[in-house]
């Protein structure tokens, strides 16, 4: 764990939204590994090294809000792109398009802010010019400068994550003291093994949630 780092992040909306329920959308009471792993990916990724989340902290009170969004009812088919790639033809789809558009509910986190502890690994892809050291500079750098690959976001794109390198201690959770039982959450995507989603059965103790290694046996598929 000497390679480590404790990233605090934070956001006026937040929708970790629950597999089941993905049409009209609900949230996950708090950020799921998974969508912490996309924040770090968001910052500093590379084919060399794999992201773990050790440990989400909770600093606010979970707060839900109720709003209704237009969304996109359809995606382009797999084939146009490549028709029009090959064939040279114009390629459009209208997103404003009222037919193409549809109003659903959702149930939001709102005002949340999170501490992500976290290590890396190197892969089978690591090159002799990589190592701990070089990613751990590449991505304390980057964090500190607030640079990113892309937008991080929490949850959803439209939800951006403001972020920064925490160096000192772990501000204190507003559930120190509690034990909260958060059902089975989403842990990550097994991508060695045709992107088959793993779940656990989440436990907030003193606001922290521990995530469980994928092999674990408490990690269901």
């Amino acid at each position: 764990m000497g390679y480590g780092v404790k990233l605090r992040v934070w956001g006026n909306y937040a929708c970790f939204t629950r597999p089941e329920m993905k049409v009209e959308r609900v949230s996950y009471d708090v950020m799921t590994p998974s969508a912490a792993r996309g924040i770090l990916e968001a910052i500093h990724w590379k084919p060399a090294i794999r992201w773990v989340v050790d440990r989400i902290h909770v600093l606010q009170p979970i707060k839900f809000d109720n709003v209704r969004r237009n969304e996109i009812s359809s995606k382009i088919p797999k084939p146009n792109p490549t028709t029009a790639m090959r064939d040279g033809k114009r390629l459009y789809f209208l997103v404003d398009d009222g037919d193409n558009r549809q109003q659903r509910a959702s149930t939001l986190l709102r005002d949340v802010e999170y501490v992500i502890e976290a290590h890396f690994e190197l892969t089978d892809k690591a090159g002799f010019d990589d190592n701990e050291g070089k990613h751990l500079d590449i991505f304390n750098r980057r964090a500190a400068r607030g640079q990113f690959f892309h937008q991080p976001c929490l949850g959803c794109r439209e939800f951006p994550a403001y972020f920064e390198l925490l160096e000192g201690d772990i501000p204190a959770s507003p559930y120190v003291g509690q034990s909260k039982e958060l059902g089975y959450m989403l842990l990550d995507m097994d991508f060695d093994n045709d992107m088959t989603p793993l779940f656990f059965r989440a436990t907030m103790e003193d606001g922290i949630i521990h995530a469980p290694s994928p092999l674990s046996p408490e990690v269901r598929t």
